[in-house]
């Protein structure tokens, strides 16, 4: 009886530490995935170097050439018309390539397309540049969204890609600061030269470093546990035509084309305003600058780590993502009054708040492909929204060279910046009411 009794309590006793072994593996994973997000965070870094250099030479440029309000935004209509056509080809090159080769592939070319800046001679070759520079940096958040997609599990991705997108403003803090001092000491065809070759050091890391997490030496059984830790989706061929069939896609895609112009703007057009409106020298753009986009790397890692803690916490995706969106999108409203505002670094906290806010939702926004599509159509869906970004971006490019050519006035384009937000929300909300994840055809 004795025996029978300790043999009956014993089985249970193992069943129950067995039972434990995998959740105590999933509570203490590995960290070798934020290293991935921190190649991410250097590569989106180098991305908007690239992007704002031209930005940071607006007024030295265009006494150079002779260009006026009407001929620069002719050169970001060439990025940004570039940039849409690159999405709706680079997105699928990515998930047939994979994130290793096709992030390495479009790093070099854009490089290069930086590089070639300092070839320019006149408004035509610019263009072309500018052109070339946007069709390869098309490729750099399918792949950045991919690689989250395959390097973290749902709980995770929105604060992941908070932290990687942050380095778009890091990358909006390192130019204003480098570039006028190369500009200035070395000429602005080194400025171009410079930011432009940085890359290639970045490829070599990211070829030593990059794998998938199951073919990675590096990563441990706890952490792959804890990646694949989601509910498994089926892995489906999806024809690249039949996405445009979920309303899923189109929450994305609406959400993109309202809110990515706004960006575009505040890269190109916000030093030129503090320019303008404050007296700034080139010298003296660079700690405003900072200041504005530091506080957009802050909106940027809070935004995602807030939705991500609603997760954790029970919330259900939905309410965690538009929450987080709800709250970011009200943080941009007083951007609507900046161009009235006398003080320098009132008119800076104001455009910082608004900055911080766009990070915020956009790093919740980026989430939601990888939140209702299977890994091997997020680089598509992802594209397929940042086409309509840049869309978004030709059509700002257009009204901000025209409005300040023929009014000289701020107020228009910061109008457009306040409101895009909550359109942007009520957009994906009406096409999307759940998130709730595709069931494909």
């Amino acid at each position: 009886m004795g025996s029978q009794s300790t043999s009956g309590t014993s089985a249970p006793s193992s069943a129950v530490v067995k039972a434990q072994e995998p959740e105590q593996e999933l509570s203490s994973p590995g960290y070798f995935r934020w290293l991935i997000c921190t190649l991410l965070l250097l590569g989106v870094t180098k991305n908007y170097m690239d992007r704002q250099v031209l930005g940071v030479l607006k007024i030295t440029l265009q006494h150079n050439f002779g260009w006026n309000e009407i001929d620069f935004g002719n050169l970001v209509f060439a990025f940004q018309s570039a940039y849409a056509a690159g999405m709706l080809l680079v997105g699928r090159l990515v998930d047939r390539l994979g994130v290793r080769l096709g992030y390495a592939v479009t790093m070099i070319f854009w490089s290069l397309a930086s590089m070639a800046h300092a070839l320019g001679r006149s408004l035509t070759s610019f263009m072309v540049a500018r052109a070339s520079l946007g069709f390869a940096e098309s490729g750099v958040f399918p792949c950045s969204i991919k690689s989250v997609a395959e390097w973290f599990p749902n709980r995770e991705r929105s604060f992941a890609i908070g932290i990687f997108n942050a380095g778009a403003n890091v990358g909006a803090i390192l130019t204003p600061l480098l570039v006028p001092w190369i500009a200035i000491h070395w000429g602005w065809r080194w400025a171009f030269l410079i930011t432009g070759g940085i890359g290639f050091l970045w490829v070599v890391l990211w070829l030593v470093l990059y794998r998938k997490p199951e073919e990675h030496r590096r990563v441990s059984k706890a952490e792959l546990a804890y990646i694949r830790s989601d509910p498994a989706r089926p892995a489906t061929k999806i024809e690249w035509l039949s996405l445009a069939s979920y309303r899923q896609t189109w929450a994305y895609v609406a959400g993109k084309f309202m809110i990515d112009p706004v960006w575009w703007f505040y890269l190109y057009w916000v030093p030129d305003f503090l320019q303008r409106k404050h007296g700034l020298a080139l010298m003296q753009i660079g700690v405003p600058i900072m200041a504005i986009y530091v506080i957009s790397d802050i909106g940027s890692v809070a935004g995602g780590w807030f939705s991500s803690s609603l997760i954790k916490r029970g919330k259900s995706v939905n309410f965690a993502r538009k929450t987080a969106m709800l709250i970011c999108a009200l943080c941009v409203l007083p951007i609507m009054f900046a161009y009235r505002v006398e003080s320098l670094w009132g008119a800076v906290l104001i455009i910082g708040l608004a900055a911080g806010g766009h990070q915020g939702f956009s790093a919740n926004l980026f989430a939601v492909p990888s939140d209702t599509f299977p890994a091997q159509a997020v680089g598509s869906v992802v594209g397929m929204g940042g086409m309509a970004g840049a869309v978004g971006g030709m059509l700002i490019a257009k009204i901000v060279g025209y409005t300040l050519q023929w009014t000289g006035s701020y107020m228009v384009p910061f109008f457009i910046a306040g409101s895009a937000y909550l359109i942007a929300l009520a957009f994906i909300h009406i096409l999307s009411p759940r998130l709730d994840p595709v069931r494909l055809h």
